[in-house]
């Protein structure tokens, strides 16, 4: 009797066992499958953010900088603005949308809309994989930026990295040379900009929504690129319906690669994706040399190399101060 007892007890813990088992396998499982997701939706949205960039080179025979940077900001909001209201984070009761830094929240809307003139003008005339190399270098200015404005702590890993991070835009801007241009200082100068968008979300309370702080950002954003095309340039009557389209589908590209990188940002950590950011030279390059024959392998090595590698470090050595 004792025995069968014993049988039954053993009987049971294992059952349970098994089936806690089968549970956390199943969690691991979702959780796996979620993070792979996240990734692919994150590389779709650098591709959309590429196929944008080819969008901008064909228009820029027709149109200025300044006004395909008003278009994309003023129309590419529309996918985001329709996801907001999806999920209620966006709603018409105008009192719950003052947020008290919103001076703060407009000047990085600003920041992107230069960042993006600064972007826009240097696809007119560099190769588009080079412009996107350069533009990797918002990582190095995230870390520079978070010691003067937040007084984050830097360790000796990441002043290495970033000293790798500058070999490698010499390298390829190439300072001195007859291969020199102007025009390569102006995806760093964005990359600046961009960098010092990110470095300032620490100061936002952490009651503000993601999506209302997007709704800010995409405000300034808006604004800025409107002013700054009104000062710097008379606008071009759109030509043709074939113009309208392109630009429609230039903005709105723009738009859904915004809207799906909030997307893989909210299904899996930063730390995991991050690293996943580098895809979009791969496709800079691919479109580049499949549609517009550029191939800048001289341009681009080994300075590309460093870029990365240094931006992954950077990630790395996050992860693991985060770790400690």
């Amino acid at each position: 009797m004792l025995s069968l007892s014993l049988k039954c007890t053993d009987y049971l813990v294992a059952n349970h066992f098994d089936r806690d088992f089968i549970l956390l396998e199943k969690t691991e499982s979702s959780h796996r499958r979620t993070t792979y997701q996240a990734i692919g939706i994150l590389i779709l949205a650098i591709t959309c953010f590429d196929v944008m960039a080819v969008f901008v080179r064909i228009l820029l025979a027709n149109y200025t900088a300044q006004e395909l940077s008003a278009y994309r900001n003023v129309i590419g909001v529309i996918p985001s603005i329709i996801l907001l209201i999806y999920t209620r984070e966006l709603s018409l009761n105008f009192s719950s949308l003052i947020i008290k830094q919103w001076r703060l929240a407009l000047f990085r809307g600003v920041s992107v809309a230069v960042a993006q003139l600064c972007y826009y003008s240097a696809i007119g005339v560099l190769d588009l994989a080079t412009v996107s190399t350069l533009g990797q270098t918002n990582a190095f200015f995230v870390v520079i930026l978070s010691v003067i404005i937040v007084g984050e702590k830097v360790g000796i890993w990441r002043w290495v990295a970033l000293g790798l991070g500058f070999v490698g835009v010499v390298f390829i801007i190439r300072p001195g040379t007859d291969e020199f241009s102007i025009y390569a200082i102006l995806p760093i100068c964005a990359a600046f900009l961009y960098g010092l968008s990110i470095s300032t979300l620490p100061k936002f309370d952490r009651s503000i929504s993601n999506g209302l702080l997007y709704l800010y950002s995409s405000v300034g954003a808006g604004r800025g690129a409107i002013i700054l095309a009104i000062l710097m340039v008379d606008f071009t009557p759109i030509a043709s319906i074939k113009h309208m389209i392109l630009i429609f589908v230039m903005s709105i590209t723009g738009g859904i690669g915004v809207l799906l990188m909030m997307i893989a940002y909210r299904m899996a950590p930063a730390s995991v994706l991050s690293p996943f950011i580098y895809f979009g030279i791969l496709t800079a390059f691919m479109f580049g040399w499949l549609i517009f024959g550029e191939f800048p392998i001289d341009t681009l090595f080994p300075g590309v190399f460093l870029i990365v590698g240094a931006g992954i470090l950077i990630i790395w050595r996050e992860n693991k101060v985060k770790e400690n």
